[in-house]
């Protein structure tokens, strides 16, 4: 169980490079007018990709280690519930076809700073 903990806490600094990835070649199409390409796609499908493992290991854990012994008080419910919304905005970008370049990457980075606000306030019910 310690080593499903220990690949869920390294899994987000994989997603933390990726999104800083994301947010700065957004930035740079959004400034530059550039239009919504293939390494574009690619960026918000690996964040989307990356999230969705980091939701699995991290509600794997939360059912094995509260059955085991250590139980589901309020924190770590909480910390599920924001991740999640979390996870729910960081997919956003990938859905987002039907706008035009410049309010696609616009409102991706918005919504992948945002998922990282409610990630660190997700870390943060756990201390």
């Amino acid at each position: 169980m310690e080593s499903l903990l220990t690949i869920h806490s390294i899994l987000r600094w994989f997603i933390i490079i990726v999104a800083a990835l994301a947010i700065f070649k957004y930035s740079v199409s959004w400034a530059g007018n550039g239009s919504f390409k293939g390494m574009d796609r690619g960026l918000a499908a690996a964040l989307s990709g990356l999230v969705d493992a980091q939701m699995l290991l991290g509600l794997v854990y939360f059912l094995w280690d509260g059955f085991a012994g250590a139980g589901f008080p309020g924190y770590r419910w909480l910390h599920l519930l924001v991740m999640f919304a979390a996870a729910g905005l960081m997919h956003v970008p990938g859905r987002l076809k039907m706008l035009g370049d410049k309010q696609r990457f616009s409102y991706s980075i918005l919504c992948i700073l945002g998922a990282l606000v409610l990630v660190f306030i997700g870390i943060l019910v756990l201390k």
